[in-house]
This record gives C-alpha cells, structure tokens and sequence, in this order.
C-alpha cells in the first residue's frame, strides 16, 4: 500500500519531509502541529525507548550498569548521526542487515536446538508447539492474557491498520529512506526488500522469545545450558530481558558478531531517529520563523536540536524500567497521534475537498479524542482505541470540509492513474508477501 499508492504522490510533490507535504496540501498551521506531534513522539518515545531497550541488551549480555549503557549508546549515536548524516546511517545499514539477519537465525537455530536438548531444531520447533501451543495463535479470544494488546478480529480489522499505515507510510523516521531514493522504481523495490525482511521478523524475534520462556519453564532445559543459563533470567515480568539472554548463549565467536550487529542497529536507530528529529525542527519549524537564516545557521541549529532531543532521552529512559515491554509502550503512546495523522494524510491524499481548517482541527483535537477512549473506556483494548480514534477524526475532516462548502481545495494533489502504476517486481514481490502472511494466518489462525 505505502509503496503503491502512498510514496509516489510524494516523489512526484519532491518533498522531503512529512511536514513539508502538509504544508503545502493545507497549510503552515498544521504543518507546525504536526511537527511538534513528532518532535515529542521521537524524543519521548522512540529516541527514549531504544536507548533503553538497547542498554538493557547490553547489561544482560555484557554486564554493564543500565545507565552507562544509556549514555554510551547516546555519544555513539550522537556522533554518528551528527557528523555522518543520513548517507552514513543508509550505508551502515546496507552492511549490518546481513549480519543482524546472520545472528538472528543463528540464535533461533541454537535455542530450537536446545529444545530437547541435542534434537535437532525440527524436534525443537514441535516441542514449542506441543508446551506453548497458545503462543503460536495470531487470533486471539477474549480469555487470553494477551487479548488487551492484541484484541483477536480487531487486530486485522481496526487499530492495526491505523498503527501500521501510519508508521510505514507518513513516518520521517521510515520514510525518510525512500524519499532519498533515485527514482520511484528504486524506492519501490526498496519497500518490498523491506516487506520481505519484515516477515523474517517471526522467525527471528518470536520464535525465540518462545523458546525463551518454554526454556525458563523448564529446569531441566535451563540446567542442560550451563551456567551463564543461570544469569539474568527473564521472568514473565521482564520480556525485553528474553532475548538479550538468548544472545548471552551463543558461543563466543558467534556471540560477539551477534552482539555487534546488535550494537549497531541499536545506534543505526537512533541516528536515524536524531536525523529525523533535526531536520523536522529545522526545516519545519525553526526555518518558518527564520526564513532567511543561512545554511551553516540551519546546519547548527539541526545539530543543537538533535543534540538537545538526546540528552531530553538520556534522562526519561532509565524511568521505562517499570515496563513490562517497552514495545507496547511505544505503540500505545504513539498511538495517542497516529490516529490523527493517519487521518490528516489519507484525506490530504486521496480527498480533493478536504480543507485546511478541516486539518487544523483534526490536529488539535487527536490527543484529546486519544486520551478520551483512554480514560473514559478503560477495559478497550488500546488498539481498539485506536481504530475509533481514527473514524472519530476522519468524521471531524468530512463534516469539517462539506460544511465549508470548498468543492475543491485549491491545494489538492492533482492523481492519475499513471501515478499508480508498477513494474513486474514490485507485483510479483507484493503478491509473494501478502500470500506468506494470510498462510502464516491460515496456520495459526
């Protein structure tokens, strides 16, 4: 969908970032809300989580203290992203995409192979399936402890959609990568690479965590492992800890090539995140108001913003470790203005008669209608939350803009069918993707 018919509107509108496609569909009002949505979701969410989650890998694989972790993960982003720019992050990733899908396979392949013990990772997948049957399902009912984060139907048919839209398709800090590219085909071809390593995700990342928790359930598994088994073991409490402690188990070649494709996804992260950051406050923000400020001042100033959104980070991330899993916190808490957004651009995109002032207030009013189902519905699942946030505000626009009579906004991205077209590749790779995921659905359904 973002491939398809999300990114070339923007490659033909050669914009370069999300504000900037706002301004010039609507206007500079929403432009700074918006901006102002993302500079505090970046700072107090993403920038803040990473550099938790990323010392908290690195005091249960090396045994650094948390806050050291925190720092040192900040000063290596900071001078990798400042002084590097966004070329060094993408060629940084180029190389550690390899090794991270290297070491992620070669963990699942270790910790199924612990499972029974000298079995084989064939054996080892069953006996996952025959302990934790219920970890496997992807659609889950109201009895699941997990029904609040993943509320079964209304997963594929509500909040997920707004969730997932909003990240690969009108977020800086992923989009950014694909504006950069040389033309729409290699952009194209760039987000189906992408949707393929995005399926690999299962397999590298659930699967052990699964074998995480059925080995910490299983003393005689633990015990089989030797000590360093014994150190930091996860508890159901502490699920960011599981995969750290998988690493932990690797053999020691294996597990410092692990460790450092690790290491640098974590600063890729945020050097991508610190690149987003300063380029929004500059250009999006700071430029509007200083619109004759040269390009050294716009150079510095990026930078001292960055540098100021890392420090802000440095000392709300140690405040996560009462998390159970910070992933949750960072979707629920973007999803406080995703729904919003969401809405913003799919009508700026595909609705000729949306106005300006129809934008407006759908930007003021997104964390208030957020925070509503928040408060008011409890017992919602907070991706339910989401999804009804969304039709709320996309309500909002409609009436907003009719009400105004505006048969056409003056601003309106003129589409054609041509826009829309794409090469074979990118079919065939669209096709392959959706068919993997609704057999994976049909498996575990």
């Amino acid at each position: 969908i973002v491939g398809k018919f999300f990114l070339p509107v923007f490659l033909k509108a050669e914009i370069y970032t999300m504000p900037q496609f706002i301004a010039k569909r609507y206007d500079n009002r929403v432009r700074t809300i918006l901006a102002v949505f993302w500079l505090l979701v970046y700072v107090f969410v993403n920038l803040t989580s990473v550099l938790y989650l990323g010392a908290l890998a690195i005091r249960t694989i090396m045994g650094v203290p948390l806050m050291w972790g925190i720092v040192g993960l900040a000063l290596f982003a900071a001078v990798y992203s400042l002084y590097g720019g966004l070329s060094a992050v993408a060629w940084t990733d180029v190389i550690q995409v390899i090794f991270l899908i290297g070491g992620g396979l070669a963990t699942t392949y270790l910790a199924l192979d612990a499972i029974p013990a000298t079995q084989g990772i064939i054996e080892g997948a069953k006996y996952l399936i025959t302990e934790a049957p219920e970890k496997f399902e992807m659609i889950l009912d109201k009895s699941n402890p997990a029904y609040m984060d993943l509320p079964g139907l209304g997963v594929l048919l509500g909040g997920l959609w707004v969730a997932n839209l909003y990240y690969w398709g009108f977020n800086q800090y992923i989009i950014q990568r694909a504006l950069a590219a040389k033309s729409r085909g290699e952009a194209q071809k760039g987000i189906i690479f992408a949707g393929f390593l995005k399926i690999l995700i299962p397999l590298i990342v659930v699967v052990p965590g699964i074998a995480a928790f059925v080995i910490t359930s299983d003393g005689n598994i633990l015990s089989s492992l030797g000590e360093n088994a014994h150190l930091h073991i996860p508890t159901a409490e502490q699920a960011d800890n599981a995969y750290p402690w998988l690493l932990g188990l690797l053999p020691y070649g294996l597990k410092g090539i692990a460790f450092a494709a690790l290491a640098a996804a974590i600063v890729s992260s945020l050097a991508s995140m610190l690149n987003s950051t300063s380029t929004i406050f500059t250009m999006d923000i700071y430029k509007q108001f200083k619109k004759d400020a040269s390009q050294t001042k716009l150079v510095n100033i990026g930078r001292l913003s960055a540098t100021i959104a890392l420090i802000i980070a440095v000392l709300v991330a140690p405040t996560l470790q009462t998390l159970d899993q910070a992933f949750q916190y960072i979707q629920e808490y973007t999803g406080m203005v995703s729904p919003g957004v969401l809405a913003i651009f799919l009508f700026g995109l595909f609705w000729k008669r949306a106005t300006a002032n129809s934008a407006l207030w759908a930007a003021i009013l997104t964390i208030p209608i957020s925070m509503f189902f928040k408060f008011v519905f409890t017992t919602m699942p907070w991706m339910d939350q989401m999804g009804y946030s969304f039709l709320v505000i996309s309500v909002i626009i409609v009436i907003i803009s009719i009400l105004e009579k505006n048969d056409l906004s003056s601003k309106a991205i003129p589409i054609s069918k041509d826009l829309f077209k794409t090469g074979n590749a990118f079919n065939v790779g669209a096709v392959v993707i959706t068919a993997i995921i609704a057999t994976l659905y049909i498996i575990f359904w």
